[in-house]
């Protein structure tokens, strides 16, 4: 069957859903499924995502056959409307949109009114009887049209407006005259012809050829690339375009735009939530232009807001409105974000999505839809992201501290954040990079934002409302956003902000309040999230469907703490180079390292065996009854090793040994590359009583325990079966001697960390000398790659960027290399020992994208960092119910 090169949709259309968003892109599939259902939805039609491939591989040209087809898609337009495209007295006016397969706000490029020139603008007058109307829609296309098709900065129309304004005396858009609108427009005019070198286009066909081409070429815009790379979408998707007829919210008092959530999207609670603008097109709304009035008589009354709501000023369109969300709810299953204009009293409904939500809103939405039936508790693990649960584990405000509140905006995004003034996003990225925490202060933001956005820890805005660009995006990333505070006063050239009486210079700290809206002046405490209610509900869920268990990675008692509050099963890592480097046992370490003779080794390690008990002994306390995997000594020696001349001076006196001494036996440790050298169970083969002095203190920490734990010995860095047979006779011989000591035994486990592709390759035969494999992916990834993990940001972004790697292989693991090894290590080693268990410590066991790989493999746990733990449990429940229905 030939491609479709047009899809139409309304009139008299044949429905066309089933076509699905992958080829109608999200858009294009809604608005055919609710004109389907009857909604009323404006005519049009969609060009499918296909054809945008098709545009760059002919160079950024459209298609010579859809060029033939879009007369075919407009002649749909016209028999629905009974309008004709450029006819200069009944004049039909169109919308192009674009439409990826999943939401992407404010990414890429609209062009509204398209179809105005000199004729068909007195037509539009003329069948209005609203010259200043047709006016305003003509000087909207014009600004529009040049900035997106034509490459024009727009401030030029934004400046030549302001102009006029001053002009005339007057502070609104809506209090220019038809003749005023009438002169803009020749002012516009004549910008594009200077700054373009050619006059604006007349033709309609070439105006919505021009449109159709600046929407696919779009979808490869810095902002709609950086947005996709953070958001996992892959390049190859492309975007639909979407043609459909005007409908216009700028007609007079009658006539509005608004944007609407079927839930509160940034708490989840089951009520309208969003804005509207009386005489307004859509683009004014999210685009922050003038601050918009809200939909619902108690949102009004709540903010002590004095512009009516449209609930008050339109009710029984707003009654309408009311009926079509929860119809548009119930039929997706899911919270809607709702575009809609109101023409002359008819509304008109212009898109719906699934709505972005904040992490808060995520659990709440889920967990209430069961309840209500509309979902099940599978669907509901399945809608949320574990990346939102991030959002979730952070300190908010401490409500009990002192604070310095300076101004006061809409809370559009929840969460606190303190951090530096910074005025662009170039500025945001620079001091970001450089470790520092920011935040984005601008007029509003806009696409052109996204990198500076991600950026920053917070955003505040001047301008704005609750549905605008920052608060939509920020509450999609998981950024606190306080918009529209209004005595924000940014001045760039001086780059300093004013607030009131406060002049703040750029790099001053203020603290955002997302929730509150508040503004304050330096930087707030903050208090540790409670973590119960709907999280609670949701991790209970996933919980149940679950195969993987997840334990954390955690040595000391307060990340073990943590790592339990959040649902941990057990210590996945516990590595003990970590606990050497506390102030009361460097000096010990650096003495048992630098011993000249065995006896000198024993001393140190003497002094260390009851530090070292007493710090599993913590530990074991916490993890009380569960498993604790504790890795034995590490890294190279030379981590440890004094660098200044203090530190020589209290090693020396410590140790009766001279600085000229123990300068030279440093040297004599020294090495090229320490990170391929004397370490891991090196150092257990060489000095066997480093290993033996841990695990007498492992064993008889676990014995004194009133409910003892399970003590899991990790050996690090083998690559060979007969490095682990050496070592594991230390562990062995060890165990026996302390419970022999003590009269009585402790069942424990011996296993090693594959972290070496030899390792994975020979697992089978080192499987026969383990009990446990522990995949320790961060090194597994350097020594596989090639990559120096401290040093790889110099290069990476440039590697994903070419599609080299698709991410961060220290982020997201290398499932066709790293992957590949580890899947070789599993099945060799159980083929070797049946009830080998697998786990997996690396970072990665906190990347749901590599939990999910993992889990296919078969794998017993993952493990990660103590605050990512909710994160894994519900991307472990996602991996089981993969594929079930």
């Amino acid at each position: 069957m030939p491609q479709r090169l047009v899809v139409p949709f309304g009139g008299s259309a044949e429905p066309a859903h089933w076509l699905g968003r992958n080829h109608l892109g999200g858009k294009g599939a809604n608005l055919c499924e609710m004109a389907a259902i009857g909604l009323p939805v404006p005519p049009g039609f969609v060009i499918p995502t296909p054809v945008c491939a098709r545009f760059y591989e002919a160079g950024g040209r459209l298609p010579e056959a859809l060029v033939e087809r879009l007369p075919e898609g407009l002649a749909h337009i016209e028999q629905a409307t009974g309008f004709r495209f450029g006819d200069p007295d009944r004049p039909l006016l169109v919308s192009v949109r674009s439409g990826a397969r999943v939401s992407m706000p404010g990414m890429m490029d609209t062009v509204l009114n398209l179809g105005l020139n000199a004729a068909t603008v007195e037509g539009l007058a003329r069948l209005t009887g609203n010259r200043r109307f047709a006016f305003d829609s003509y000087r909207r296309f014009i600004q529009m049209y040049a900035d997106v098709v034509l490459g024009l900065d727009h401030y030029l129309f934004e400046d030549a407006i302001e102009l006029m304004k001053d002009d005339r005396g007057v502070t609104l858009d809506t209090e220019l005259s038809a003749a005023d609108l009438e002169e803009l427009v020749g002012r516009f005019l004549t910008i594009v012809e200077r700054e373009h070198g050619a006059p604006f286009p007349a033709d309609p066909m070439v105006q919505l050829q021009g449109a159709v081409a600046a929407v696919f070429a779009s979808w490869r815009s810095e902002r709609a690339t950086v947005y996709r790379r953070l958001n996992d979408i892959p390049d190859d998707w492309g975007t639909a375009v979407t043609v459909q007829a005007m409908v216009f919210g700028n007609m007079g008092d009658t006539s509005a735009t608004g944007v609407a959530f079927t839930r509160d999207p940034a708490t989840g609670e089951r009520a309208i939530y969003g804005e509207y603008l009386v005489n307004a097109q859509g683009e004014d709304v999210v685009a922050g232009i003038r601050t918009p009035q809200y939909l619902t008589r108690a949102a009004r009354e709540r903010a002590g807001a004095q512009g009516l709501s449209m609930e008050e000023a339109m009710p029984q369109v707003f009654a309408e409105l009311a009926r079509i969300f929860d119809l548009l709810e119930r039929h997706y299953r899911d919270m809607q974000d709702i575009e809609f204009t109101v023409q002359e009293g008819r509304l008109w409904i212009l898109q719906t999505r699934s709505g972005k939500r904040t992490g808060r809103a995520a659990l709440r939405i889920a967990c209430e839809m069961v309840a209500e039936g509309l979902i099940t508790e599978k669907e509901a693990i399945r809608r949320v992201d574990p990346a939102v649960l991030d959002q979730l584990l952070h300190p908010t405000l401490d409500p009990a501290a002192p604070r310095e509140v300076i101004a006061t905006g809409l809370p559009a995004s929840p969460g606190a954040a303190s951090g530096a003034i910074v005025l662009d996003s170039t500025e945001a990225e620079r001091r970001a990079a450089l470790g520092e925490s920011v935040i984005l202060v601008r007029h509003e933001t806009s696409p052109e934002d996204i990198a500076g956005m991600h950026a920053a820890a917070g955003i505040l805005t001047a301008r704005g409302g609750m549905t605008s660009h920052a608060a939509v995006v920020a509450r999609g990333m998981g950024r606190p956003c306080v918009t529209g505070a209004g005595s924000v006063r940014i001045d760039l050239a001086a780059r300093q902000v004013t607030v009131g009486t406060h002049v703040l210079p750029e790099g001053t700290i203020l603290t955002i309040d997302g929730g509150t809206g508040e503004v304050m002046l330096g930087e707030v405490p903050k208090v540790e999230p409670e973590l119960s209610g709907h999280f609670a509900t949701l991790m209970g869920w996933a919980d149940r469907y679950r195969r993987l268990a997840v334990r954390a990675n955690a040595e000391t008692p307060t990340d073990c703490r943590v790592a339990r509050q959040f649902g941990a099963e057990g210590v996945g890592l516990a590595r003990t180079e970590h606990m050497f480097f506390e102030a009361d046992r460097i000096v010990l370490v650096r003495r048992m390292i630098l011993a000249q003779d065995p006896a000198e080794r024993a001393a140190a390690l003497a002094a260390l065996l009851p530090l070292q008990r007493a710090d599993f002994g913590q530990i074991f306390e916490v993890m009380a009854g569960l498993p604790v995997t504790i890795r034995l000594l590490d890294p190279p020696l030379h981590e440890f090793l004094p660098r200044h001349d203090a530190d020589f001076t209290e090693l020396a006196e410590a140790s009766g040994l001279s600085v000229s001494t123990l300068r030279r036996r440093a040297d004599e440790l020294a090495e090229v590359n320490p990170m391929l050298g004397h370490r891991g169970c090196r150092l257990g083969i060489t000095f066997p009583e480093i290993y033996a002095m841990q695990v007498r203190a492992i064993l008889e920490a676990a014995l004194a325990q009133p409910d003892p734990p399970i003590p899991e010995i990790m050996i690090p860095l083998v690559a060979t079966a007969r490095e682990l047979e050496i070592t594991r006779g230390i562990v062995d011989q060890t165990a026996e001697a302390v419970f022999a000591e003590a009269g009585r035994r402790l069942p424990y486990l011996v296993g090693t960390m594959i972290e070496l592709p030899r390792a994975a390759l020979r697992a089978g035969e080192i499987a026969r000398h383990a009990q446990f494999f522990s995949f320790g992916t961060n090194d597994l990834t350097q020594t596989t790659l090639g990559i120096s993990r401290d040093d790889a940001a110099r290069f990476l972004p440039a590697y994903v960027e070419k599609g080299i790697y698709p991410k961060d292989p220290f982020v997201t693991l290398d499932v066709e290399g790293v992957g590949e090894l580890v899947r070789l290590a599993a099945e060799r080693g159980r083929a070797a020992r049946a009830d080998l268990k697998l786990g997996i410590c690396g970072e990665h066991g906190g990347d749901p994208a590599s939990i999910a790989f993992v889990a296919g493999l078969g794998l017993d746990y993952v493990s990660c960092s103590p605050w990512r733990v909710p994160i894994a449990r519900l991307a472990a429940a996602q991996a089981a119910l993969a594929g079930d229905d």
